[in-house]
């Protein structure tokens, strides 16, 4: 007797078994007849959920857990009290040992499926050292509109005032902001700040700011660490300037930190955003930036300079940057989408020349200074746009051809005319460094069929407790 079809409508319970990670923060799963699922929720491959279905589609379903029957293996208990309601870390719900296998697994099928690489040579992941409290930037948020937990809506009693708060937006939602006492990726003197700005401000009165109405005073508080010389900067976010104001924070934030050196800043914007960047920048007290050591180069960064979040890692990506590249001291390389110079900079210790290249003037400038401070005569940065070749060859005219280029474009990839600019340059090796595995596996294709194999992928985990991961992959000339 032929088996009878199952039909699934919109508001179904179903029962599945979550098998892997899907885009967008969802998870795919299968019910016991074998319907495939796109399943939303906090989970883990593993788990058996029920769920109810709210979308049909004609070869799956798309549907919201309600609750976790049987736990993954994978699970352990999130360190933050606010961890689901926080966008932040979408993983610290499993184990460290798990997040690496998820993410090598992402890389592996991304670079198989979407790149077209059969059998790819993707090496073990490089984990981080500190899978907590590694950020060396956080960037909070200032609302009147904090975001409630339900904990708060079902007990309808406020733990805190309804009209502040100062932490990172929810999920999805550009107007509310969560109230953060703690972020367990921020270091220990960056939550100290965080509640020293959050209590002054409440004493104070100081209007937090509506992003609707474009009015209040307080819009974002951006703190830096320097790992290698213990230097914290506190750039205050504000809608105009109050001198007296920030004397008095200052002073209660070095009463709060006496031993730690510090320098603060305030940046003004009356822009209509929420960003963390100012049109002024006042230096209320130290030199109004910090400096960071990577292998034995400095880097000085300011309030809205570009650098790597993890300091720690940032030194395993580009040593292996130099490795993968087979890097000699006769080779002259180029950096595309070089910014502020540092992978430049790292790579010219072990060249010949390198030569940078990026198209915002600003990171150019800054590079330049970066490679004066570090007394490096071998380095080259310019401005130019990588999707003109024309432009581009007559500005790489007086230099010799790279043998090695490293490009490290932005979460999107490389745009289709720059990948062709670099691709026409021919060098024997080709590193790419990618932060979106499926963006490196669709341009990896490209640099295969223009003839290039991938030699290798190294996974590199910068980001614990995240679904991000970087790759460093090698394409080698097939002669």
């Amino acid at each position: 007797m032929e088996q009878q079809e199952i039909r699934y409508r919109k508001g179904d319970t179903i029962e599945l078994i979550i098998t892997d990670h899907a885009e967008k923060d969802k998870c795919f799963g299968k019910t016991a007849e074998g319907m495939g699922v796109m399943v939303s929720g906090i989970l883990a491959p593993g788990d058996r959920v029920s769920a109810q279905v709210y979308k049909v589609k004609q070869r799956y379903l798309e549907a919201r857990a309600i609750e976790v029957l049987e736990a993954s293996p994978d699970r352990v208990e999130p360190v933050c009290p606010v961890f689901g309601s926080c966008g932040g870390c979408k993983w610290m719900h499993v184990s460290y040992e798990a997040q690496l296998r998820y993410k090598y697994k992402k890389v592996t099928d991304s670079l198989a499926h979407i790149g077209g690489f059969e059998n790819p040579e993707v090496l073990p992941v490089l984990a981080a050292p500190d899978a907590l409290h590694y950020r060396n930037k956080v960037e909070f948020s200032c609302s009147n509109m904090r975001y409630l937990l339900q904990a708060e809506i079902d007990s309808d009693a406020l733990a805190k005032p309804k009209s502040f708060a100062l932490g990172f937006h929810a999920p999805g939602n550009f107007e509310k902001v969560l109230d953060l006492d703690t972020c367990y990726l921020a270091k220990e003197c960056m939550n100290t700040v965080l509640n020293v700005v959050r209590d002054f401000a409440l004493e104070r009165g100081l209007a937090p700011y509506a992003a609707k109405a474009h009015e209040g005073y307080l819009r974002n508080l951006a703190l830096r660490y320097s790992e290698r010389y213990d230097q914290l900067m506190v750039n205050i976010v504000t809608s105009w300037h109050d001198a007296a104001l920030m004397q008095a924070l200052k002073e209660r934030l070095e009463a709060a930190l006496p031993e730690q050196r510090m320098t603060i800043v305030n940046n003004v914007t009356t822009r209509r955003n929420t960003v963390a960047t100012g049109e002024q920048e006042y230096v209320i007290s130290g030199e109004g930036y910090v400096t960071e050591r990577l292998g034995d180069l400095d880097f000085r960064i300011s309030a809205n300079s570009f650098f790597q979040t993890n300091t720690r890692q940032a030194e395993t990506l580009y040593d292996q940057i130099i490795a993968v590249g087979g890097i000699t001291p006769e080779d002259t390389v180029y950096d595309l989408y070089c910014g502020t110079g540092t992978i430049t900079l790292y790579l010219a210790r072990h060249c010949k020349q390198a030569i940078g290249i990026e198209v915002v003037e600003s990171a150019v400038r800054d590079a330049q200074m970066n490679a004066e401070l570090n007394g490096l005569s071998n380095t080259v940065f310019f401005q130019a746009d990588l999707k003109n070749f024309h432009a581009m060859q007559e500005a790489l005219a007086p230099y010799a051809k790279p043998r090695i280029i490293v490009t490290d474009p932005p979460r999107a990839g490389m745009h289709p005319k720059a990948l062709d600019t670099m691709l026409k340059l021919q060098p024997e090796r080709i590193v790419y460094v990618s932060c979106n595995p499926d963006n490196l596996a669709r341009d990896g294709k490209e640099i295969a069929a223009r003839g290039y194999r991938m030699s290798s992928a190294q996974p590199v985990d910068m980001f614990p407790q995240t679904n991000h991961i970087e790759t460093v992959a090698c394409f080698e000339r097939v002669e």
